[in-house]
């Protein structure tokens, strides 16, 4: 095993741990949506407020992106340059699509009259989908450096072993919403 190889298992295993603390996170958020999810207090409720074509839109665009994702590390795997660089241009594309959609949800419920403060169920509501849209809003920057170095630096064992770390990031952020869409979305609506 090389210094390299050692290095980025030792990264991997930092991420494994950083990501198992973000799932407590996000548990804690769900539990806290689960308890006020109902506390509509007279305001309008999931059923009145979410679309659900437009969630599964959502959905669909982010798992894409996930798909892209480990299309660029197949292609990292193969030291495929350019093909990595599509497949995570690709992801930045779609990622941010992601993050408009979400913030155009957001703006339309606040112009609406339903913001946080209206209900704690608006509040949770906020908070959980909110969290998880900033955690995708920052691995859109850990991309686009990624993408930056990839350009100077091509594919290496170095470059290939962030690729590896960000590509675990990507993927348990969507089934972080993989849940908040079952969740949230689905069971708010039915």
């Amino acid at each position: 095993m090389t210094d390299q190889e050692h290095t980025n298992d030792i990264k991997l295993f930092g991420m494994w741990v950083y990501l198992m603390s973000d799932c407590v996170l996000f548990a804690g958020l769900f539990a806290v949506y689960a308890v006020l999810g109902s506390a509509s207090f007279g305001g309008p409720t999931a059923r009145e407020l979410f679309s659900l074509p437009y969630a599964l839109v959502e959905t669909l665009v982010l798992l894409t992106s996930s798909f892209t994702c480990g299309l660029a590390v197949v292609a990292a795997r193969h030291g495929k340059k350019n093909r990595t660089l599509l497949a995570l241009g690709a992801t930045l594309i779609l990622g941010t699509l992601f993050v408009l959609m979400e913030v155009s949800e957001f703006s339309q419920l606040v112009e609406n009259g339903n913001s946080w403060h209206r209900s704690a169920f608006l509040s949770s509501f906020f908070t959980l989908v909110g969290t998880h849209g900033l955690h995708v809003t920052l691995g859109l920057i850990w991309l686009l450096t990624l993408i930056i170095t990839l350009l100077y630096r091509g594919v290496t064992p170095w470059t290939y072993g962030k690729l590896q770390l960000f590509s675990l990031f990507w993927h348990f952020l969507d089934i972080v919403w993989v849940c908040i869409f079952t969740f949230v979305y689905l069971f708010g609506v039915l």
